[in-house]
């Protein structure tokens, strides 16, 4: 089975063609990245309008580099929640009038859950078996979910104020980096030491739940008793900041894989992206005896490409 996904949650557009939830024939990704930068975050009217103008275009070219007509599509598959009201109605009324015009079944499914599913698609993931943990990591969501099959996810953990990324974000503000503030930050600390300034991260959360609004705040006031920042304390800054969102994630998912009897834990989202916490959740893995799976980098990002394949899943289901 051929099916077409079609993403547009947030400020990237993506079309892909995947075959039997499988094997990505064919994606492409364009982001309106570059638009937001100078504000530090998305513009949710700057992010829909460059989804309407860039639609078809993905479409056209995922179409084409699979070798295909829109034809032989035999199933649509669209994000239709959690993100931007708007980004998320040029997709879903794309979706739907293709699904239309061609006369072909369509779905539509939570893309937070299709982020866990990206790891499916990795070619090295066949071995993958329920029940697992699914950890999601993102700008909008830190999300922990116990996941018996495609049709049976339970959402066991969350936070409570802002997202893992969003406190990349903010704190790469605080200290005058670029955004998005998690590349920004992994990229000035990168090979540096960590630690050596003890931030404090939902310690008093109990249970999985998480909570990265007290961080942030800890280092604005660091950095506003420094007064003078110089280039060594925004990467002693940053360094022990990640650090203390790693451990804290790390912890989480640990203890959710305890409570719940599992031994496996696949990570997704645009934080599972950071070398850092990849490091520190394999060496998780050989401590605890704990299978720990990442999707590839391309596909830790929003993409259309893990929501054709859970697509594909929950329609055969």
């Amino acid at each position: 089975m051929l099916v077409l996904g079609i993403e547009t949650s947030c400020d990237e557009t993506s079309a892909a063609v995947v075959q039997d939830g499988r094997r990505i024939i064919s994606q492409a990704i364009t982001s309106s990245l570059g638009f937001h930068k100078k504000y530090g975050g998305v513009i949710p009217e700057i992010a829909s309008r460059m989804h309407a103008e860039k639609i078809c275009f993905v479409t056209d070219a995922v179409l084409k580099e699979a070798g295909i007509k829109i034809k032989d599509i035999d199933l649509v598959a669209v994000t239709k929640e959690p993100g931007l009201i708007s980004s998320l109605l040029v997709g879903i009324s794309f979706a739907r009038a293709l699904s239309f015009t061609i006369a072909k079944p369509l779905i539509d499914l939570d893309h937070i859950e299709a982020h866990i599913y990206a790891n499916f698609l990795e070619k090295d993931h066949s071995k993958i078996r329920f029940p697992f943990i699914g950890l999601v990591i993102s700008g909008g969501h830190t999300c922990l979910f116990l996941v018996k099959n495609f049709k049976d996810i339970k959402l066991i953990g969350t936070t409570f104020d802002d997202a893992s990324g969003e406190a990349f974000d903010k704190v790469a503000k605080i200290l005058g980096l670029a955004y998005p503030g998690g590349v920004a930050i992994e990229n000035l600390v990168k090979g540096r030491s960590f630690n050596r300034i003890k931030f404090s991260c939902g310690k008093e959360v109990e249970g999985l739940d998480f909570s990265f609004s007290g961080i942030k705040t800890a280092v604005l006031y660091y950095v506003k008793n420094k007064k003078v920042l110089t280039h060594k304390d925004k990467i002693d800054i940053a360094a022990s900041f990640q650090e203390a969102v790693v451990d804290v994630l790390i912890e989480k998912s640990y203890l959710a894989c305890r409570n719940n009897r599992v031994k496996t834990l696949l990570v997704g989202g645009g934080v599972a992206a950071n070398a850092r916490l990849r490091e520190r959740l394999f060496e998780l893995e050989a401590d605890k005896a704990i299978k720990v799976y990442f999707p590839p980098k391309l596909l830790c990002t929003d993409n259309a490409a893990m929501v054709a394949g859970l697509g594909y899943q929950l329609y055969k289901n």
